[in-house]
C-alpha cells in the first residue's frame, strides 16, 4: 500500500500517526508531479487533495476515511474504543476537528506576512478559531488523551493541527491556544508522549523548517 502525503499536511499527517501507531508497512509516496492538480495525481484522487491511499484494489481519498478503514483492516492495536458510545465519542472528536476545528487554518496561514495581512479578516478568523478551542477544551478530559488513558484516532486528528496552532499564533502576535485552557495543556504533554505522534511533529518540524529556511 501506498500513502500519498504532503509532509506539511494536517490532514496527510494524522493518517502518518495512525500508520505509525499500528506499524503498518506502508509506503509514504510523493505527489506525482509534485502537484496536486497534476493529471497524474488527479487520476489517482479526482479530488485532488492529500493524503490519498492506494491499497492495491482501491485509491480511498479523505484522511478519516483512511485511519477507518486501516482501523477496519488492522484492528491492532486498536485506536477505536471497543463499545459504540466510545466510538461515537471519538467521532465527536474527529468531526468536530476536520469541519470546524480546522475551518480557519487557511484564512490565518494567509496573513502570517505583516506586509500583506488584512486586520478584519485576520480577526474574524481568531475569533472564530478561539470559539472552536474553547469548545475542545470542554470535549477533553482534565489529564490523559483525548478519550483518557486510550490513544485514539481523535488523538491521530487533533495532534498535527495543535502543532500548527502552536507555532502558528505566536508567530502573529497571538497568545498560545493553550494559555487559559489547562486541559487543552494537559492533553498537549500527553500526545507528544505517543511515539507515533513525536515522530510526525518531527518531520512537520523538520518540513516547516526547511519552508522558513527558503523563504
Amino acid at each position: 500500500m501506498k500513502l500519498y502525503s504532503v509532509t506539511l499536511s494536517n490532514f496527510a499527517a494524522k493518517c502518518r500517526i495512525a500508520i505509525y501507531d499500528k506499524g503498518l508497512d506502508i509506503e509514504m509516496a510523493p505527489i506525482p508531479g509534485d502537484d496536486l492538480k497534476s493529471p497524474a495525481y488527479l487520476k489517482l484522487n479526482f479530488l485532488g487533495k492529500t493524503p490519498a491511499l492506494d491499497t492495491g484494489a482501491l485509491v480511498i481519498p479523505e484522511s478519516e476515511i483512511i485511519n477507518e478503514y486501516l482501523e477496519d483492516r488492522f484492528p491492532t492495536p486498536p485506536l477505536l474504543p471497543a463499545t459504540p458510545e466510545g466510538r461515537a465519542r471519538v467521532r465527536i472528536l474527529t468531526r468536530f476537528h476536520d469541519l470546524y476545528l480546522t475551518a480557519t487554518q487557511h484564512t490565518l496561514v494567509a496573513q502570517l506576512d505583516p506586509a500583506t495581512r488584512d486586520a478584519g479578516r485576520m480577526a474574524e478568523a481568531l475569533a472564530e478559531l478561539n470559539l472552536r478551542l474553547d469548545q475542545l477544551e470542554a470535549l477533553l478530559p482534565a489529564k490523559g488523551f483525548a478519550m483518557g488513558e486510550a490513544f485514539t484516532l481523535a488523538d491521530c486528528a487533533l495532534a498535527p493541527t495543535m502543532f500548527f496552532q502552536v507555532t502558528m499564533l505566536p508567530m502573529m502576535g497571538q497568545r498560545s491556544p493553550l494559555d487559559g485552557r489547562p486541559h487543552l495543556a494537559a492533553w498537549w504533554t500527553q500526545v507528544q508522549t505517543r511515539p507515533s505522534v513525536a515522530r510526525v511533529l518531527g518531520e512537520m518540524g523538520q518540513a516547516l523548517a526547511a519552508q522558513r529556511g527558503g523563504g
